[in-house]
Formats: structure tokens, sequence, C-alpha cells
């Protein structure tokens, strides 16, 4: 092997790694073109060829396709439509997984229990999940809540179960005629091949699917995509819409639907409640005159518009719902109208449903997290009317096939009733009370600008940067408020004498614990035990008719026991009102009061003083929990603790100075003289520079290059973060971060804005160079280092690059054959060792 290569060798090599790259370039732009191209646009043209309304759409699709009009907006919009259709897909793949491994409704398939060769019915559970109906039959039925809200009481829910045997019964002559058709669809899952189906996931993988292995099978893939698009938009979205758009004309609403601003929107739901009923009649129809697979199939069709439509009312509406009514309940705590809410709603119909759907959707997740810790502190069944989201045994999506449609109805309406008065109580209720008590607290200020000289950009990343993850990262928000309500319960237990209800005795916790397990095992050993391929539907259809709340415990039943109840309600909204006045009115009076401090008379965001005045009050109780918990160790403890602690304060705060108040400072600073200077002021005007701005955007800055730092490859900034996070407030080393972070970043970031500054005032001057000039150098010499900096460092990359093309030339020019042979140390047996590598070179 020469110690030099040839020019010819380097440049056929050079050569041919330009050929190779520029074939994978044609071809990558080739995959990008036809996924990021062709399938958006193709589903964008069909999808408003299908829209229009005229036949003359049809017959120009095919110069609408090579139309060079709009091509970005119609991309974009394509990306939307073909995500939608493949979410549809995915839904429908994994809908048809639930009804086949959770089962069947019963009215769709109940099918009669087999013949053995005697003529006799063997004794199996049908698929209609008769044994778990016999396993429930002496229970009440539980029934699930949607949304975390009420449900049924316990006593009115035996009738329910008649109701539902009479149905079964009904039913029964039905089942046997279907008989046949579910023994063959079991006949057909008994002659199904997983192996078959794994092996060919294995050999599609996404490389391949997409195109990026190199081959061009992928052009199929994108001829098959865009078939499924139009196929789905054809079924999914013409369909429905066409049949709501006529229906809603007959009828004369199509003024007001169009009133709406949503007018696609909800003529397709009504088009999806329509089709949902024809399916349901044509269903009852096939079953009269015994169509079964056609039977079979409209029913399938009816389950998939009835989880559909019914997922939209659980995500969509019903939050929406909330957030309207929450935004009608504060209006006079922003001094807002009801005209003014119709007139932002008219300027932008979508942001504004958006903007409620989303506030509404935040109270029931909040709503339901606060049910769950109440599930932590009371007796497991004092919430017998409320579903447990956290029971292994929920499924929504189960419920939403099984049970029928009025009582998903009557849930939805008792969710509406429970979440309105909630609202009522807590929110329109105090407001009144304060605008009585208080009538200068209110109206809050929530103007888009500020007059005071803080920008409202600052104290908006300020509050997002700095108190938001101090309150929720490291406030025990959660375990103090789970101790006041604990406290809240044992004070109402004990007035009321309910403690027994409301917590449980020790004693009868542990009797009704092995009480539990002989239930358990009683029900265990009655269960049919189901047949083989029906285990987990019988496991659905017996959680959705179990009875009783799970993990029930017996407690004292007192004197007066409705009447305590009553009085417990009441005491329960009296204390959630005193609460809401606390939280409505305690943070914005400490906020605006230490912030008149700061700004003066001028008016600021009450986001801002609710944030600052709750940050001080989180500090005053944490302080005051700290001192609580060291009360009971004594004088001396304390006095140890506090000087420790002091110490620890200290530390922080020169850390905070170093890391949260310089770093970020010069960062801004820099970033300013970079970047937006350059951009912003023209040469013949003079930058301003605001170091409160530059330094809340240092921080939004410094915290974008950590995360980025820490998600990138190890080295010496990473290692001291790192090092560093670990460490924490309570073991902080002030000598190593000093030393080995706050040190190096200060000392670059200064040579970064003094070296420029230096040669552009002290440098240039002295070269005789004109006004201009030095006017010029100084306004763009910040950016001009940039431009080096990132210059030198594109040369460095590609000179190792380069390199590694060296090297890799001349191994394929003269290294012929090369093997790696494991290295073992030699321990007694020598003749176990290996032999050493070989290599043949030229």
């Amino acid at each position: 092997m020469p110690s030099r290569l040839p020019i010819q060798d380097i440049f056929a090599g050079l050569v041919t790694s330009i050929g190779t790259a520029i074939r994978y370039w044609f071809h990558y732009t080739l995959v990008a073109f036809a996924w990021l191209g062709v399938v958006p646009l193709t589903a964008c043209r069909i999808y408003k060829c299908l829209f229009t309304g005229s036949v003359s759409s049809l017959l120009t699709l095919p110069l609408d396709m090579l139309s060079t009009e709009n091509l970005l907006a119609d991309c974009l919009q394509g990306c939307f439509v073909v995500t939608c259709t493949l979410c549809a897909f995915i839904s429908l793949v994994w809908l048809r997984e639930q009804i086949v491994h959770g089962g069947a409704p019963i009215w769709l398939e109940h099918a009669a229990p087999p013949f053995n060769a005697a003529g006799h019915h063997q004794n199996e559970a049908p698929a209609g999940g008769n044994g778990a109906e016999n396993v429930a039959a002496d229970q009440p039925a539980n029934p699930p809540a949607e949304n975390a809200v009420v449900g049924e009481n316990p006593d009115a829910q035996d009738d329910q179960a008649e109701e539902e045997e009479e149905e079964n019964e009904e039913e029964d002559d039905a089942g046997v005629e279907d008989a046949a058709d579910a023994n063959n669809g079991a006949q057909d899952d008994m002659n199904w091949n997983a192996l078959e189906w794994d092996r060919a996931a294995e050999e599609l993988t996404w490389e391949r699917m997409l195109g990026l292995d190199g081959s061009l099978v992928f052009l199929e893939h994108v001829f098959w995509v865009v078939s499924l698009n139009t196929l789905f938009i054809l079924v999914f979205a013409f369909c429905p819409y066409h049949i709501g758009h006529f229906s809603l004309v007959g009828l004369g609403f199509e003024e007001h639907v169009q009133a709406s601003h949503f007018e696609g929107l909800i003529t397709t739901i009504v088009g999806y409640i329509l089709l949902a009923i024809t399916l349901i009649i044509c269903h009852g129809l096939a079953t009269l005159v015994k169509f079964h697979r056609s039977r079979r199939l409209l029913g399938v069709c009816y389950i998939v518009v009835k989880v559909s439509l019914l997922v939209v009312v659980e995500i969509g509406v019903f939050p929406l719902i909330c957030g309207w009514w929450l935004d009608i309940c504060s209006l006079e705590m922003f001094d807002a109208t009801l005209k003014d809410r119709e007139l932002s709603f008219q300027s932008a119909p979508g942001t504004t449903m958006f903007l409620h759907w989303l506030v509404g959707m935040v109270y029931v997740f909040y709503f339901a997290s606060f049910i769950l810790l109440l599930r932590e502190v009371l007796r497991p069944g004092v919430l017998w009317f409320l579903r447990n989201l956290n029971d292994p045994d929920f499924n929504p999506v189960q419920e939403m096939i099984h049970l029928p449609i009025y009582r998903h109805l009557r849930r939805f309406i008792l969710s509406v009733i429970v979440f309105g008065s909630i609202v009522l109580l807590m929110l329109w209720l105090p407001i009144r009370i304060i605008k009585s008590l208080l009538p200068n607290f209110l109206p809050y200020n929530v103007m888009l600008y500020s007059d005071a000289p803080v920008s409202e950009l600052s104290l908006e990343l300020l509050l997002l940067q700095v108190v938001l993850p101090a309150l929720l990262e490291q406030g025990h928000t959660r375990q103090w408020l789970k101790g006041l309500v604990r406290a809240w319960t044992v004070t109402a237990g004990y007035l009321l004498d309910l403690h027994s209800y409301l917590l449980g005795d020790q004693e009868e916790n542990e009797n009704s614990a092995n009480q539990q397990v002989n239930n358990n095992q009683h029900a265990r050993n009655n269960n049919a035990i189901p047949v083989v391929g029906e285990g987990l539907h019988a496991a659905h259809q017996a959680i959705l008719q179990q009875g009783g709340p799970v993990g029930f415990q017996p407690y004292r039943r007192p004197l007066n026991f409705p009447l305590r109840i009553f009085l417990l309600i009441v005491f329960m909204c009296i204390t959630l009102l005193i609460a809401s006045l606390i939280c409505l009115t305690l943070p914005v009076f400490a906020g605006r009061w230490l912030m008149s401090f700061w700004t003066g008379t001028a008016k600021i965001h009450e986001l801002y003083t609710a944030a600052c005045g709750l940050y001080v009050c989180w500090l005053t109780i944490r302080a005051v929990t700290v001192l609580v918990a060291w009360m009971p160790q004594g004088r001396r403890v304390i006095f140890q603790k506090v000087k420790e602690w002091s110490l620890m304060i200290m530390k922080t705060l020169i850390v905070a100075v170093l890391l949260a108040g310089v770093v970020p400072l010069l960062l801004g600073l820099l970033f300013e003289l970079v970047i937006v200077a350059p951009l912003r002021v023209p040469l013949d005007q003079t930058p301003l520079f605001y170091p409160w701005q530059d330094w809340a955007l240092g921080v939004l800055h410094a915290k974008i290059i950590a995360a980025i730092t820490l998600m990138g490859p190890q080295w010496w900034l990473k290692t001291v973060i790192e090092q560093v996070y670990a460490n924490g407030i309570r073991n902080i080393d002030l000598h190593y971060i000093v030393r080995k972070l706050a040190a190096p970043v200060i000392s670059v970031l200064l040579l970064s804005l003094c070296v420029p500054y230096v040669i552009a005032s002290g440098v240039v001057p002295l070269l005789g160079v004109t006004a201009e000039m030095q006017n010029l150098v100084h306004r763009r010499i910040y950016p001009f280092l940039l431009m080096v900096v990132v210059l030198m460092a594109i040369l460095s990359f590609q000179v190792r690059q380069f390199k590694r093309l060296y090297e890799h030339i001349k191994n394929d020019k003269y290294l012929v054959g090369q093997r790696l042979v494991n290295y073992e140390r030699k321990s007694g047996k020598q003749g176990s060792s290996p032999p050493p590598p070989q290599s043949s070179q030229e």
C-alpha cells in the first residue's frame, strides 16, 4: 500500500462518491415528491372535486390534478386529509380488534349452544355472555359512568337487570337461527394462521414501505394509499355529508345550519345520525326476513357509526359545553357581555370554539383528577355513583359497543347537570358575592397591552419559565390538597357522626377484607368456565353486568342517616364556596400589592398578578409546613436546621445570580446584537437595548440550549450539567458549579461580546477609515464574526469528511482481505489462544 494515493485514484473515488450521492439524491427526491407531493395533492384535489357539487368538476379532475395553482396550500390541506383518513383506518382496525376480542353485543351475536351427538345442548356459555349473566343474576348492575360523573343508584339497578334479562330471553329465538353463522365464523378464526401475518410484517418495514431502502416498491404503496384515501373520502365524508345536506334541505333547516359557521361539520354529523337510524332499521328488517349475513354486516356498520358518534360527543361536544358554560358564568369577572362573545365568535368562529373546547377539556381533566384524589382518602364504596378511572377493568370502548344509546344519553345529561352545577357553585355564586362585598375588586384586568415599562412578553416568559415550573414540579400541591381533604373529611365525620361512613374503621376494614376474600372465592367457585375463544368476551360481559362497588367496605349506619347525608352535602357546598372565594381573591390581592411596588399605578394583566400572588402564597405555605415538621425535634435541632438551610439558601442565591442572572443576560444581549438588531434597526438609527427584556429572552434561550445539550452527544458541558442536576439543591456544590460551569460559560459569552467590540471600536479607527465605514463595521461585526465561526465549523467538518473519504478510497483500492479475531488472555491453556489477525495487501 503506497503512503500517498495517486491523483487519478482520488479523482476516481470522488467521482464515484458524487455519482452515488446524486443517485441517492434522485431517489430520495422521488420519495419526497411521492409522499409529500403526489399523495396529499391528490387527496386534496379529489376532496375538492367531490365536494364542489358539479358534474363538470368530475370531468376536469385529470386536468385539475396537473394544475400548478395553490400547490403549497393544497399540499398542506391534503396532508390534513391524509392524516384524517389514516386515523379513520387505524380506528376501524382497532375497533374491529375490540369487537373480536371483547365480543359483539348480545343483540348482534346471540348464538344458541350447539347440539351434541345425543341431540342435547352442551352446558356451555353462549357467545352472548349468558354465563356472565348467571353469575351476576342476584347482583345489581353497576353502570359505568362516562366523564367521571354521576351514575345510577344501586337500588334502582335491580329493575334494569330484570329488563335486560327479559330482552335476552326475547332474543334467544333469534340466537338459535344464528348458530350456523357463528360456528362458521369460529371456524374461520381457527383456520387463521398468525405466522404468515408475522412473516409479512417482518418483511414489510417502514424503510421498505416508504422507499427509504433504495427500492422502487414504494410506488405500489403510493398507489394503494391514494386509492385508500379516495375510498375513505367517498365513504366516510362524501356520503354522510350529502345524506345530511339533502335531509336538512328537505326539513328547511339549511339557513340555520349556515348561520352556525360550521355547516360542513354539522351537516356531516346529521348525516351520520340519519345513517345510524337507517342501519338499525335495516338491521331489524334483516332480522325479520332472516338474512343472517346481512344482519351481522348491518349491525357491525351500526356499531362503527355509534362508537364514532359517541366519541365525538364525549371528546368534542361535552368539553365544548363545559367551556361555554364556564365562560358564561364568568362574564362579570372580566366585565364582558354575551354580545362581546357573539362578536368574537362572528369574527373568528374556529378559534373561539377551540379555546372554549380547550378550557372545557382542562376543566374535565382536573375534575377527574380531583375525584381520583378523593378515592385515595375516602372509604371504598362512598363514591359508588362515580366510575373509577383507575379500575383496570374499565374499558370505555367496550361500554360504547355494548351499552344501548339511551343509557349513554342519560349519563350524558347527568354529566352536564353535575358539571354545570359545580360551575355555578364555585364560579358564578362567588363572583356575585365578591361584587357585593368588594365592589372595586372586580373586574379582572385582562388587557392585551400595558403602559408599564415592563414588557408583557417578559412577564409571560418569567411566568412560564420560573413561576409555573416551581409550582408544578416542587410545590407538593397534591400532597397538601390531599391533607386538606383528609382534615375536612375527619372534621365533617366527627361533627355529623359519619366517620365510619366516610373513612371506615380499622376493625371493620379487616373484617371486610376477609369477607371480600371469601366472596371472591365463592364467586370463583360458582363461575362457569367459558368455552375456548370466549374468555375475554365473557370477561367483558361480566364487567359490564357485575354488581356492587368494587372494594366495598361496610360501615356503621347512624340514626337519621339521610338527614346527616343532606347536611354533609350542604357542608361540602359551603366549603367549596369558601375555597372558591379564597382562590379568586387572595392570590390576586397579594399579587396586585406586590406588583404595585414594581410597576407603580400601571395596570398589569391579572394573569401575572395572580401568578405572583400564588407564588408568594406557595412560598409561605411551604415555609410554614417545614417549620411545623421541625417543631417536634426541639429548639436545638431547629437552630441547626435553620443554619444549614441559611447556608444552602446563600449558596443557591449565588448560583442563581450567576446561572439565572448573569448568563441569561449575556446570552440575551448577544442574541440581540447578532440577530435582532441587524434585522430590525437600520444603519442610520441607533439601537436601544433593554436589559430586562434581554434577560427574559436569555432565560428562554438558556433553557433551550440546556435541553439541546442534554439531548446531544456526551461532552464536558453535558457532563457538568448532569452532575449539577444530580446533586440537587440540598447537596449543592458551589465550588464545582463556579469552576466547572459558571466560569467557562461566562468567559465564552464575555469574549463573544467584548472581542468584536474591541475590534470595531479600538482597531478599526486606527486604520483611518471613514465614519460611515466605522459605523458599518460596528453594527455588522457581530453577525460577520458569527458567519466566520459557522464557516470555520463547516470547513472543519468537510476536512474530517474528506479524510474519511480518503481512507475509504485507499482501503477499497489496496485492502483486499481483512479478518477480525477475538483477543483472549493466555490462561493455563496455551493451545486455546487464537491465531493473530491476517490481512493480505498489495
